[in-house]
């Protein structure tokens, strides 16, 4: 389990609230909230945010204008994931959706225009910089279901079976014990309940020096489970309908993917 001076939380911790400053300084001054234009990601590391042909892999730019019509731009600039899980996720009315690792919120308002007002966001991040700005869209796009909690991924402050739909942008690579946060998945999620993710998948033979750069775990590459690793990992929290597609690359060594997976009705 991880704990409260786990380094790996730590870093993350530190890049994202350094990245929610940098937006709250000067919001929506690129594609990405934060940096020059094109030049690395969010988080403050060196991973890129274009590829080499100069398309725009992480960020806000992913989102189809009309999908993020009704969110305030500053979320979607502010945005550092690697897809769009509300496009995926089949979100109902009356539903109650979890996003883990909110951010600035932008998948949290999404979502709570989709499942209207007799249902339920809520988002959870670590950081207390990126809840104040997410709270801070929250009131500026005048949307009323939403909640924004404190805590970690890998312990949910939530009860058991309380969600109908789990999704991520690009963050349960960040934890240190990827294990325990699919367990917590699987127990905050409702029978029949769906996880829709979007998440960086590693190549196979992903090199030892990515996987030890911590600029790059930051970025969500260097803490990318494999294709194998992420679908025996939801396997044995108990999750079945296991899919993993992949969407773009975002890095010579890996992928973006939309991962979904349900937890069984009985």
């Amino acid at each position: 389990m991880a704990t409260t001076d786990d380094p790996v939380r730590e870093v993350v911790r530190e890049r994202y609230a350094a990245a929610a400053r940098a937006v709250a300084q000067a919001p929506a001054q690129d594609g990405c909230g934060c940096g020059p234009a094109g030049a690395t990601s969010c988080c403050g590391s060196e991973v890129a945010v274009t590829d080499a042909a100069g398309t725009q892999v992480f960020g806000g730019a992913l989102y189809d204008p009309a999908e993020a019509a009704d969110t305030p731009p500053e979320a979607v600039s502010a945005s550092m994931g690697c897809g769009v899980p509300t496009a995926v996720a089949d979100l109902q009315e009356g539903e109650t959706v979890l996003d883990l690792g909110s951010g600035a919120g932008t998948d949290v308002l999404i979502s709570a225009r989709r499942v209207g007002p007799t249902g339920r966001a809520i988002g959870l991040d670590m950081t207390d910089e990126m809840m104040e700005l997410a709270r801070s869209n929250a009131a500026r796009a005048g949307v009323q279901n939403v909640e924004f909690v404190k805590g970690y991924i890998e312990e949910l402050p939530l009860p058991d079976a309380s969600v109908d739909v789990v999704i991520s942008n690009c963050v349960i690579n960040l934890s240190g014990d990827k294990d325990a946060v699919l367990r917590e998945v699987a127990r905050v999620l409702r029978p029949g309940g769906r996880f829709a993710v979007s998440d960086v998948i590693a190549d196979t033979d992903m090199d030892a020096a990515t996987r030890a750069d911590m600029a790059q775990w930051t970025g969500c590459i260097a803490g990318a489970l494999t294709r194998a690793e992420f679908e025996a990992s939801l396997s044995a929290a108990g999750l079945v309908d296991i899919e993993i597609t992949e969407t773009h690359r975002v890095h010579a060594k890996a992928a973006s993917a939309i991962v979904r997976a349900r937890k069984p009705a009985t």
